[in-house]
């Protein structure tokens, strides 16, 4: 019998909110009635979640569970999850029950009838503090900026639905589940939607997640706007900036020389040029281009030893 719903949960130390969470969802799936699988990620919890976890599968076979030796992050926890999961839809959400299980049905229509690839949640009132909140609103904005999917509010939401075929068809490791919707662009679901979910105040445990997050954000956001951008083509960046470089410091330095033999010809007096500062920099300019230029071909030479150098998102194929 085919899976119609996955349902992702990846968690740490959440043994207080497993209980409720799992009859929650019990609950909304017996009133929408479809087959569903729920997989609970345990990433490397201290507390009695894992247990918890093994008392609920007894009660339900539709549970299923993955235990990590130690914690290894969201992001490792989602993959996992995205590997295992057997429905045609696959919904993830937290499970601290910040994200409602009653969201379950229209995110479903949204991806079987509204055709969408992938539906980002938008949690458009928050109880969070405001510590939380304009940090986030200033990282959405720059991710909308920079990905180019002007219509998502909330990049970084947990409770989020995607055709089967864009999960196992995505990567994400480090700290990348902030970007799906960006990754999952780039391998060519373009079709990202956006539901105003209801959030709920935590009243269990407290967050994982500290101001270090917002600082790691970006740096992920550099990374994978270089991944997806130039990660096959890493001498279209490097070897444009290194030309563009050693261009600039080339010419610099040849009117510095010209203008130094003018000088000495005409018996104008005139600086040593090792006495100027400005041909330091325009030689340091022509060394740094130098070796931006040679790291575009180690770039290449790296990318064309890669097994993935060649792969690619195919649609459909025709006979």
């Amino acid at each position: 019998m085919t899976t119609e719903i996955s349902i992702i949960i990846p968690l740490l130390n959440e043994a207080e909110s497993l209980p409720h969470l799992a009859a929650w969802i019990e609950r909304v799936m017996a009133q929408l009635e479809k087959s569903y699988e729920v997989i609970f990620i345990d990433d490397g919890s201290t507390d009695e979640s894992w247990p918890v976890i093994e008392g609920l599968i007894e009660k339900n076979q539709r549970f299923r569970a993955i235990r990590f030796r130690r914690n290894y992050g969201k992001s490792a926890a989602l993959n996992e999850g995205f590997i295992a999961a057997r429905g045609q839809v696959v919904i993830t959400m937290d499970a601290d029950m910040q994200d409602s299980p009653d969201e379950i049905p229209a995110l479903y229509k949204m991806i079987t009838e509204a055709k969408f690839d992938l539906v980002s949640g938008w949690k458009k009132k928050r109880y969070d503090p405001i510590s939380k909140t304009l940090p986030s609103r200033f990282f959405n904005g720059v991710t909308r900026c920079v990905s180019g999917i002007k219509n998502l509010h909330d990049f970084n939401c947990g409770l989020k639905a995607y055709r089967v075929e864009v999960v196992k068809s995505i990567q994400i490791y480090g700290e990348m589940h902030r970007y799906i919707p960006v990754i999952a662009n780039w391998a060519g679901f373009n079709k990202i939607g956006e539901k105003v979910v209801e959030h709920h105040a935590r009243k269990y445990g407290k967050s994982k997640f500290g101001m270090s997050r917002f600082i790691h954000g970006f740096l992920d956001l550099l990374t994978i706007t270089f991944v997806t951008r130039f990660g096959k083509k890493p001498m279209h960046l490097f070897g444009s900036l290194g030309t563009i470089m050693f261009i600039l410091g080339f010419l610099g330095a040849a009117y510095l020389g010209v203008a130094k033999l003018y000088s000495v010809y005409n018996n104008i007096p005139a600086r040593l040029l090792t006495d100027r500062p400005s041909f330091y920099l325009l030689l340091t300019c022509m060394i740094i281009g130098s070796l931006l230029f040679i790291a575009g071909f180690l770039g290449e030479l790296i990318a064309a030893s890669s097994p993935e150098r060649n792969s690619y998102q195919i649609r459909e194929r025709i006979g």
